[in-house]
């Protein structure tokens, strides 16, 4: 199966997969090639299961390949509704968009000339939703290879559209985890955002609606400066908590701190104690062992696993040396 990832971490899927009993078999920018059966992987953007690997010297050549093996699968089925065509490949290789682009359009004049109705239908875009979706995607290895799938597996990362007002690029991030767990914040809901400054999360809920607790002693900025619903404690982020009995609906932790210290002294007691409902965690890998703390994470003895009903851990498009952990606690 070919998997992707965000380019510059596919050493880091290839560590994950070969942790997991996967067989990596090749990889290049933003993707890799494995075998065996499939485990859980953060590191994964988007899984083509059955993807069949074209190959051509030329724009027609690929282009012809792809709706030959569209057209055969189309065999028996109906498409009624607007379907994803998504193409792509790794920008990291100078050119291959253009071509891709080329192929892309081809493509389109080929599926015109003998489906029109299901050509018109065609959007360009990936789903929103994460899980197993049903269209055409196609991806580029090379300028010469191409994989091509009916279906593939999307973990929910994406890229994020930015927001003038927003304090920080980490805006981006939890906007994209949102995606990933199916759930945001709503008007009404409480939300703490530990180390908050300058405050793109706490912007993010408050403009849904959400009442924000943001603990920093840093300066918030921004949309998030002076924001009716965002009250800002300039306190220790590891010394606050809500009054017990009284959970908040959502913790938010995005901080520069050592993954392990986070965990222990955030984590769980937030959770043993049941001081919120649902969270977005930030956990900083840079100076650990990306695939160790991935382990460690999902053991029976952490408190992710011991505490929650649903945990995704992801690493995001918009991330970069860290994870994101979003998810509930148990009833």
């Amino acid at each position: 199966m070919i998997v992707t990832c965000q380019a510059g971490f596919e050493n880091m899927l290839c560590l994950e997969a070969q942790a997991a009993g996967m067989t990596v078999l090749r990889s290049g920018p933003g993707w890799a090639e494995l075998q065996g059966p499939l485990a859980e992987l953060s590191f994964a953007h988007l899984i083509f299961g059955e993807g069949k690997a074209l190959k051509g010297e030329s724009v027609n050549a690929l282009a012809a390949q792809i709706a030959a093996y569209f057209l055969e699968s189309l065999r028996g089925e109906r498409i009624e509704s607007p379907w994803p065509c998504w193409f792509n490949g790794p920008a990291e290789l100078v050119g291959l968009g253009r071509r891709i682009s080329a192929v892309e359009k081809e493509f389109g004049e080929q599926l015109k000339k003998r489906l029109s109705r299901i050509a018109k239908l065609a959007t360009p875009d990936l789903p929103r939703s994460g899980g197993e979706q049903r269209g055409l995607f196609v991806w580029f290895n090379d300028f010469k290879e191409a994989v091509v799938a009916r279906t593939v597996t999307l973990n929910g990362q994406r890229r994020m559209a930015d927001d003038e007002a927003a304090p920080s690029r980490s805006y981006l991030k939890v906007e994209e985890a949102y995606l990933v767990l199916g759930r945001e914040p709503a008007p009404g809901e409480v939300v703490v955002d530990l180390g908050a400054a300058p405050g793109g999360w706490s912007y993010s809920a408050a403009k849904r609606g959400a009442k924000v607790i943001a603990i920093d002693n840093g300066p918030l900025k921004g949309g998030a400066l002076a924001n009716p619903l965002i009250e800002h404690r300039m306190e220790d982020a590891f010394g606050y908590y809500p009054p017990e009995g009284k959970p908040v609906d959502w913790l938010f932790c995005d901080m520069v701190e050592d993954p392990h210290h986070v965990v222990r002294n955030i984590v769980e007691p937030w959770f043993s104690r049941r001081l919120c409902r649902h969270f977005v965690i930030n956990l900083k890998f840079g100076r650990v062992d990306a695939v160790a703390l991935l382990r460690e994470l999902r053991e029976g003895n952490s408190p992710f696993a011991a505490h929650c009903s649903v945990l995704r851990i992801r690493h995001l498009f918009h991330d970069r040396e860290e994870f994101t952990l979003v998810g509930s606690l148990k009833e």
